[in-house]
């Protein structure tokens, strides 16, 4: 009808704001763009493939490859949306076996960046230029260019300035893209890749076996540590590695399962894996796996999540069973879980005497001198035998070499007033070799001498600039290629940490000297096992800001460095450890919120005995 207005409140979004909110489901950091190119890469055949990132990837990410490259149609055709070579039908749904198959990715990374597409086919003389600006696709040129081609995606987000502020800092980008570099990677160990951030070269993957791809990503090292699996059935084939239990970590990351060359995340799968290691396993370790499965495609959707890293199994219970065997066979093949031997009891085990030997009647041997309210009775060969056992021995907790009556250390500024005494002198004796007693007017103190001296070193490496101690040989550093990068862009803060630290190259460091406070009280850590232990609590909480980061990696420092339970201390010692946890902000608690200190009142005492 003439001059009427259309009440009609649904309209059509324009192409451009459709891409957007596609990109908004594909493209959600730079490591979704680096995954999405190099999965394009692997599809057009190459062999060799390169990731080139310049500040975590919000400035540039480039993925070159020596594949079959595009003619103009395909590179033009390539960035719009839903646009694909790889299904025509609903039907070829069901029997894929490529990474990509919907056509978003480029549209989406398009619509969110500043696009340059060279490409060339082996069989054309020149390549082709197309460059798009948040969707604006420039119309192809001639230029010179290797075969294959060569996608560089710039200022990511720039059109859209509050997806770019919800990125986390560069260390926490380089983490998702070496994460998502590893995963194209490891099914892949028949092409070459090469990863650099900065011009500096962090990965570089000559092609081989997959032994030689996980041991040149995870360092030499887990040469050693990998248990095979291979296991073929009517339903699944299996084949890979895990890592011997011994070698777990208490956080995951290093738990790599793929279908049909795709990286998956799978609960049931997983919890699998970690029934087989029941008994193999302290509480809160995870194993190190890179499992391969293959499925007949057409029982298999992988169609579930834009990013697909979920799928569904039509045969789920089956490969669940069939995937727990196969690694308890594994480990059984390879002596890894423990074996029993029913042929002979080694406790009823009898030497046979030879022919004409003299039985002599068995005899007991009694101490006549042994008294045990005493120590320097005890002949020598008590003590030894009491060692080799490795049973707690209670009368030790009360050496008098461990008791020493000492001036209250809990100062009236320093420690609460319910703690405070007036007593000139206290006794203090060490328990079991890991906590610290003593008395105050308020009853029993006991101080946990690991918690303690964690909240020590925390404090101590996050106030200030650590001292370094120069080791008398520098110790080669084998970082997992994994964590290479958080190493090497977080060198100043290692070194401010008190570690003298230089990066060779690639994966490969030195430390020619650690922090000082780390040898206190007679601790002789290693280099390796003290940034193993800080790199694991960085992975252990994730995505950080650089401040949290900061304050993880201390904390996993400290707790490296503390001295441990079963650590024997001298009173000079306890007096000392005492005196600095008490100046610290926080004395009552270590870095993680734990006690370290436990107060046993006078009704407390009482309410045992009545």
């Amino acid at each position: 009808m003439d001059g009427q207005v259309s009440s009609a409140e649904i309209t059509r979004l324009p192409e451009h704001v459709a891409n957007q909110i596609a990109a908004g489901e594909v493209v959600q950091r730079p490591a979704s763009v680096a995954k999405e190119l190099l999965e394009n890469a692997i599809d057009a055949g190459a062999t060799e493939i390169s990731l080139d990132v310049v500040d975590a990837g919000r400035t540039r990410i480039c993925v070159a490859d020596n594949g079959r490259g595009m003619g103009p149609e395909d590179a033009e055709l390539c960035f719009e949306r839903h646009a694909t070579s790889k299904i025509s039908s609903a039907d070829d749904l069901l029997s894929l076996v490529t990474k990509g198959f919907r056509g978003e990715a480029l549209s989406s990374i398009a619509s969110v960046a500043q696009v340059t597409l060279k490409t060339r086919r082996p069989s054309d003389e020149l390549a082709l230029e197309i460059n798009v600006d948040g969707g604006d696709v420039s119309s192809p040129r001639a230029c010179t260019a290797e075969p294959g081609s060569r996608m560089e995606v710039r200022n990511l987000f720039y059109n859209v300035p509050a997806r770019r502020n919800f990125l986390k800092s560069d260390a926490v980008e380089m983490r998702h893209l070496i994460d998502e570099f590893h995963r194209v990677a490891l099914p892949h160990p028949e092409i070459a890749f090469v990863m650099r951030h900065g011009g500096k070269a962090l990965f570089n993957l000559p092609a081989g076996a997959l032994r030689q791809r996980v041991v040149h990503i995870f360092g030499p090292r887990y040469d050693q540590r990998l248990v095979p699996i291979d296991e073929s059935t009517d339903v699944v084939r299996l084949s890979g590695f895990v890592g011997k239990p011994e070698h777990a970590k208490r956080t995951r990351g290093e738990q790599f399962l793929f279908v049909n060359g795709r990286f998956i995340k799978h609960p049931a799968f997983h919890s699998a894996i970690m029934r087989a290691m029941d008994g193999l396993l302290l509480p809160g370790q995870f194993p190190f796996y890179v499992l391969f499965l293959e499925v007949n495609p057409a029982r298999i959707d992988v169609n579930i999540h834009p990013t697909k890293v979920e799928a569904n199994f039509t045969e789920q219970r089956e490969i669940v069973a069939i995937l727990g065997a196969a690694v308890k066979r594994g480990l059984g093949r390879f002596q890894v879980a423990p074996a029993l031997d029913f042929d002979q009891e080694t406790a009823f085990t009898l030497t046979v005497p030879a022919p004409g030997a003299i039985i002599s009647e068995p005899q007991i041997k009694v101490d006549t001198t042994f008294n045990p309210f005493t120590v320097e009775r005890r002949p020598a060969g008590h003590a030894a035998n009491a060692a080799s056992t490795g049973s707690p021995r209670s009368h030790d907790a009360l050496r008098p070499d461990r008791i020493a009556a000492t001036q209250n250390f809990f100062e009236p500024s320093s420690a609460p007033a319910s703690m405070a005494g007036s007593a000139p002198a206290r006794p203090m004796f060490q328990l079991f070799d890991g906590w610290i007693v003593t008395t105050t007017k308020a009853g029993l103190v006991m101080i946990d001498q690991h918690r303690a001296h964690a909240r020590i070193l925390f404090d101590t490496y996050t106030a200030s600039a650590a001292v370094s101690q120069q080791l008398l040989f520098p110790a080669s550093l084998e970082c997992p290629s994994a964590q290479a990068g958080i190493v090497l862009e977080n060198l100043d803060m290692f070194r401010s940490y008190g570690f003298d630290i230089d990066h060779l190259g690639g994966a490969d460091f030195v430390v020619r000297g650690i922090p000082q406070d780390a040898l206190a009280y007679g601790n002789s850590p290693e280099p390796q096992q003290l940034i193993d232990d800080m790199l694991a609590e960085i992975d252990e909480f994730g995505s950080l800001d650089e401040e949290a980061m900061r304050s993880r990696a201390a904390a996993g420092l400290a707790k490296s460095a503390a001295i441990k339970k079963g650590k024997s201390l001298t009173a000079l010692e306890m007096r000392d450890l005492i005196d600095r946890l008490f100046a610290c902000e926080e004395p009552g608690r270590d870095p993680w919120g734990r006690p370290t200190i436990a107060t046993f009142d006078r009704d407390t005492i009482a309410a045992r005995f009545s």
